[in-house]
């Protein structure tokens, strides 16, 4: 059973995972940044491939905006493998038939609310273009 998607103004659900660089990413020592969670599933794929190096391209813009986006290189890629899942199930992302998370994108603002869910068909690349309007509040 899947539980339910977190929701703008729903408390932010804390964590800690290592990056690709063996460092331990944790949500709230992100206090005083917004942070993008931005869940790539199947990241062998194009599409993933694709919505990590929007992420990797928009870098600066991030920064100026006062976000840290979480996904590949320059930008941390968190793993979620053990135990297997537990921060997309803990957001309601995990798709618990196929074994991995949603296509997603969510913003934690600074107080560690939600302030910004979206759920992508898995076979597409989110519109970057989108999360940056919307953390320059002209969304």
């Amino acid at each position: 059973m899947q539980s339910v998607i977190v929701q703008p103004g729903d408390p932010a659900r804390n964590f800690s995972l290592k990056d690709q660089n063996d460092k331990t990413f944790d949500l709230y020592e992100q206090a005083k940044k917004r942070t993008l969670l931005s869940f790539h599933p199947l990241a062998w794929t194009d599409f993933c491939a694709a919505q990590m190096k929007s992420l990797e391209d928009n870098l600066d813009e991030f920064g100026r905006l006062n976000c840290v986006p979480v996904g590949i290189t320059r930008t941390p890629l968190l793993c979620d493998f053990w135990p297997h899942g537990a921060v997309a199930e803990r957001y309601g992302l995990f798709r618990e038939e196929n074994g991995f998370s949603e296509r997603a994108n969510v913003i934690v603002d600074e107080q560690q609310k939600v302030a910004f869910v979206k759920v992508y068909p898995v076979h597409s690349v989110p519109d970057i273009k989108e999360i940056l309007r919307f953390l320059q509040g002209t969304a």
